[in-house]
């Protein structure tokens, strides 16, 4: 049955696409997901029973009648866990209870299936509005938006959130934990009774909020079992939830966290929520794979062979000076580098961290004759040349500050606790928002700058307006979209990567203005491995910054081989965040053949799919990128650690055509990962070995012994005896 005919009927409505069905009771008064999971062929016989079945659902205890959360659960149709809607007219009419849904179903933009409801509740004088996508991709998307239809009241919301039922077989929760520098660190527990919350009230994503809170059936991992996750695309403070009630009902959702007053709808008013992107899939690597392709679907996403990246920051740090940075870029230029990015340090009064945030104004001390210099040689070698901005932030040490105390965040006449030396600049204030604007505007067309890193180094703490003493965390999220909005609109060329100390926003909400994101200040590649694996689960390579560092890791104090530095590196959005003058040119020439194989590589590593393997020892991991056509993949192998087996075993590769011969080709460049005593190595390290698919798949591949903290890479290819004629 389409959509549209159900419309209007008592019988659910089936969206379905890419593998995933979604059910949805279209007659509720907010709509109710009967079903979310692999696609299946329902009858009408079947949607009637789906739907009587649900309906039945009786609590133990509590009220009496059928209990089934609908997207925007209420309080008034039985659910007692947490309410979709929170809010009050003067601490009054506080429950809703909507009613006579209109709704329209068809086709999105994208291509995909949408229904979108429209229901009433007369007594609260609130309108309600719940779109549900399901996109090309097999990606969910929600919202909400609810408006004010009082004449004469107003309504003080304090949360919409939308909230979506898990079968009772999703037992397991996998979340992220994290910090700055080692941003997402997961952590597996039981999805017992009471809710697993997961609330960011820093002002921005935050480098310990969850990329995605997924649930699944017992054991879940990335190949094996049902997975069902959740990501609220929200830049400013947020929540995501998993759910058990006594009932043994489960839910999972999110969206935005209100501070006391952030939203009063005036009569007429309208708030729309932030979108819930959820995704089904059979382990973990499907659930990516349709993020990724949703990502990749969208007119935004960058198209352009994604440029090998010289950043300046570990290179000079504050220590701006023409002749050395010059060196830099030609040294850069020489291996190979495509873009050139100069990083904090080029403004007013910035020698170190304590002042000049603000004032983004060239530094005439340090650059007598502005950028210009070194832009043109940055564009004689080559390269596009980029710059970095903290536009939110704002140094007590400034010329703005002095000149505009009332336009830094604050809870009234005091200043909030200091991060970094510094306060955040109240975007939602028209002045400040133009001079921020202007001053980036004009140095964009100034020197032409094709690449913004976009840094957001501290908390939103006591984020209030100074003059009204009202909180500003909503109204400054949404000033920042709108000023990276209009730069884009003022500047089509303008690419932005999001920064924020490193990882600390990284959501679907900041990238759908932004080109990628710069995944943590940690450039150690042994906490790169992990940082990069759990990222991927909701980004593609192309979208997560990952630069080669110095020998030993100004941040961890490791010290790493060139080759695991930039085998780690490959498998995103390749850079470099070394002082390259200070390289041997054995080093170099390394490094030039790294850039290489990525130029060679990159199109396959951002288009194709990112599989990684269930291995079955914890310091031994194997992944890849398969692409879309099943005829290539690079595939790596890492140690972690030592293992506790002498081997690591069979490792399987899933991902390619079970029908189709591969040839395994080594990459020469990581063959120092192997092991000395060759008697360890298996065969086909240095015999061509000729493998189908399916034996990859199934039976797996004997893993090389590796030294630890080493990766080695593979190319798989297909056997020209399988090529299509």
């Amino acid at each position: 049955m389409s959509p549209s005919d159900a419309v209007g009927t008592a019988r659910p409505v089936v969206l379905t696409a890419a593998g995933v069905s979604v059910v949805v009771d279209a007659s509720a008064a907010i709509p109710r997901v009967l079903y979310w999971g692999r696609a299946a062929a329902l009858s009408d016989s079947d949607l009637d029973t789906l739907s009587a079945m649900t309906g039945r659902q009786w609590t133990v205890d509590g009220v009496q009648g059928p209990v089934y959360p609908s997207l925007l659960p209420e309080q008034s149709h039985g659910w007692m866990g947490t309410p979709g809607i929170e809010g009050h007219r003067n601490g009054s009419r506080f429950s809703t209870r909507f009613e006579r849904p209109r709704v329209d179903a068809g086709d999105t933009r994208e291509g995909g299936r949408y229904l979108e409801s429209n229901s009433v509740d007369p007594s609260a004088e609130l309108a309600l509005l719940v779109r549900l996508d399901l996109l090309p991709s097999g990606v969910l998307r929600l919202a909400a938006e609810l408006t004010n239809t009082s004449a004469d009241s107003s309504y003080e919301l304090e949360a919409l959130r939308i909230a979506l039922p898990v079968p009772a077989e999703a037992q397991e929760i996998l979340d992220f934990a994290g910090r700055h520098l080692r941003e997402r660190s997961p952590q597996r527990h039981a999805f017992t009774v009471g809710t697993h919350l997961r609330e960011g009230r820093r002002g921005r994503t935050g480098s310990d909020a969850t990329p995605l809170l997924a649930v699944g059936t017992p054991g879940f991992g990335f190949g094996r079992g049902e997975v069902w996750a959740v990501h609220t695309a929200w830049s400013g403070n947020h929540r995501t939830y998993a759910e058990l009630g006594l009932p043994g009902l489960r839910v999972v959702g999110g969206g935005e966290v209100l501070l006391p007053g952030e939203v009063r709808l005036a009569p007429g008013e309208r708030y729309r929520s932030p979108e819930l992107y959820a995704a089904y899939g059979e382990g973990l690597n499907e659930v990516a794979g349709a993020f990724h392709a949703h990502l990749r679907s969208r007119a935004t996403h960058p198209r352009s062979p994604r440029p090998v990246v010289l950043n300046t920051w570990e290179a000079v740090y504050f220590q701006h000076d023409l002749a050395a940075l010059t060196e830099l870029a030609q040294v850069g230029a020489r291996v190979g580098v495509e873009r050139f990015v100069l990083d904090d340090g080029w403004f007013r009064s910035r020698r170190n961290d304590k002042a000049g945030l603000g004032d983004w104004q060239v530094d005439e001390s340090v650059w007598p004759d502005g950028l210009q210099p070194l832009v043109d040689v940055v564009r004689s070698l080559g390269m596009d040349f980029g710059l970095w901005f903290e536009p939110e932030m704002v140094n007590e040490d400034s010329d703005l500050a002095r000149a505009h105390p009332d336009w830094i965040l604050g809870p009234g006449e005091r200043l909030p606790l200091p991060g970094r030396n510094q306060q955040v600049l109240n975007l939602a204030v028209p002045e400040a928002y133009d001079y921020i604007l202007d001053s980036i505007s004009t140095l964009v067309a100034r020197y032409g700058i094709d690449y913004i890193k976009w840094d957001h180094n501290r908390d939103l703490v006591e984020a209030g307006d100074r003059r009204s003493g009202e909180p500003r965390v909503h109204e400054q999220t949404l000033a920042t979209y709108r000023l990276m909005d209009e730069l884009r609109r003022r500047h089509p060329r303008l690419e932005i990567e999001s920064c924020s100390s490193g990882g600390g926003r990284v959501d679907l909400g900041v990238l759908q203005r932004t080109d990628r994101v710069w995944a943590s200040d940690c450039i150690d590649a042994l906490e790169r491995q992990q940082i990069q694996r759990w990222t991927g689960l909701l980004l593609p390579p192309e979208l997560i910054g990952s630069h080669v560092g110095a020998p030993v890791a100004h941040t961890t104090h490791r010290t790493h081989s060139l080759a695991f530095r930039a085998a780690t590196a490959v498998f995103g959005h390749f850079g470099i965040e070394w002082d390259l003058r200070g390289a041997s040119e054995q080093e170099l020439a390394e490094l030039a053949r790294w850039v290489q194989l990525y130029k060679e590589e990159r199109q396959l590593l951002h288009s194709g799919r990112l599989m990684h393997s269930d291995s079955p020892d914890p310091s031994y991991w194997s992944y890849g990128v398969v692409s879309e056509q099943r005829d290539r993949a690079l595939i790596a192998f890492v140690a972690m650690a030592t293992g506790v087996s002498a081997q690591p075993g069979r490792i399987r590769i899933p991902g390619l055509d079970p029908a189709t011969q591969y040839r395994l080709e080594p990459v020469d460049l990581s063959l120092e990962a192997l092991f000395a005593n060759s008697g360890a190595l298996p065969p086909w390290i240095s015999e061509p070995l000729t493998v189908s698919g399916e034996a990859l798949a199934t039976l797996g591949l004997q893993a090389p012994m590796l030294y630890p903290e080493q990766a080695f890479l593979v190319r798989i290819t297909r056997s020209d005896a399988t090529a299509p004629r």
